[in-house]
């Protein structure tokens, strides 16, 4: 059995729908022939950390491919599509790209989802039929941008697509997004969130995202516009990042430090329900500091031994955030 790695971000709503969307563009890219051998497909999650972000890839199948994540100049990776605007993590591996001009790597920075870019590259250059895929693209393309109508919307969790997000974003079962990942091609999302095995994730995550809104609460500042909030004593991974704006709809921008399996994390954000004419590039400011992201959100990885250097980054941009123009 031939088989295609699929190397993805990991705990990542558009990470996980991107591989599976990669799946249905690769089955149309290389339709199997008459007496082929069948493709077995393996998901493998990524994480933003601190140093070594492809130490897990093996990238040991004719196929790899790395999708809604960072540029790696391994020869073996065959496939890649990412939109982040921090997607290169050297000037040299964006030169890398350029000059490779290789026919199945793709990065548009314009997408808000790589969703919606593997969608676009699938129908245009693959003949891929996304139409019964439309609501998948939809919510992984409106999950990623964060538009949602409201910050209740966003918190309480009442779509199907939402409540995926949770065990998504929350799940400590590494068998879960593998088994996931191609479902989301032949089930609906509303059949999906009712299937026991994402039942049996939603429960408890559920639960702790209720415990997840007192905690942030009691434990957040909001001072010129600027939230900041340290969790990184407490076990909670995955929590949702839309919470501060719940309690504070008035803040433009959040800082939060919190603590994962293998990283501490700063996480730096802007209000998704606000217009703000002079925003901050909070990309730019996540590179300086290791990281990276997107213009309105984005996020720093440290050694989980590194809770003082996490700080001090979070310190340094609150301020610097406070100083900055608001509307």
């Amino acid at each position: 059995m031939a088989t295609v790695n699929v190397y993805f971000h990991n705990h990542c709503f558009d990470g996980s729908v991107s591989a599976a969307l990669f799946t249905a563009l690769h089955r149309r890219a290389r339709p199997a022939a008459a007496g082929a051998q069948a493709t077995e497909y393996q998901y493998r999650g990524l994480s933003h950390t601190a140093n070594g972000l492809f130490e897990r890839a093996d990238f040991d199948a004719p196929d790899n491919a790395i999708v809604d994540f960072k540029y790696s100049r391994d020869p073996r990776v065959t496939w890649w599509f990412d939109h982040h605007q921090s997607a290169f993590l050297t000037p040299a591996d964006a030169e890398h790209f350029r000059n490779e001009n290789n026919p199945q790597k793709f990065f548009d920075p314009k997408y808000g989802s790589c969703s919606k870019l593997i969608a676009d590259v699938g129908r245009e250059w693959f003949g891929l039929d996304t139409a019964p895929l439309a609501d998948l693209i939809h919510w992984a393309d409106l999950i990623d941008q964060a538009h949602f109508p409201s910050a209740q919307a966003a918190v309480e969790l009442k779509e199907p697509a939402l409540r995926l997000m949770l065990a998504i974003e929350g799940s400590t079962d590494p068998g879960f997004l593998p088994r996931l990942i191609p479902d989301f091609l032949t089930t609906t999302l509303g059949d999906l969130v009712e299937r026991e095995y994402v039942r049996r994730e939603l429960q408890p995550l559920l639960a702790r995202h209720g415990k997840s809104l007192e905690l942030i609460h009691a434990r957040m500042e909001c001072v010129e516009g600027v939230i900041y909030f340290d969790v990184s004593d407490l076990d909670l991974e995955g929590y949702n990042k839309f919470i501060p704006y719940y309690y504070c709809p008035e803040a433009v921008y959040c800082v939060g430090v919190g603590r994962g399996a293998q990283r501490m994390k700063v996480s730096i954000g802007s209000n998704p329900w606000m217009e703000i004419p002079h925003l901050v590039n909070l990309a730019k400011v996540c590179e300086r500091y290791g990281g990276g992201g997107h213009a309105r959100v984005g996020a720093v990885s440290f050694a989980r031994e590194d809770l003082a250097r996490a700080r001090a980054v979070a310190a340094e941009v609150v301020a610097e955030l406070r100083r900055a123009p608001k509307p």
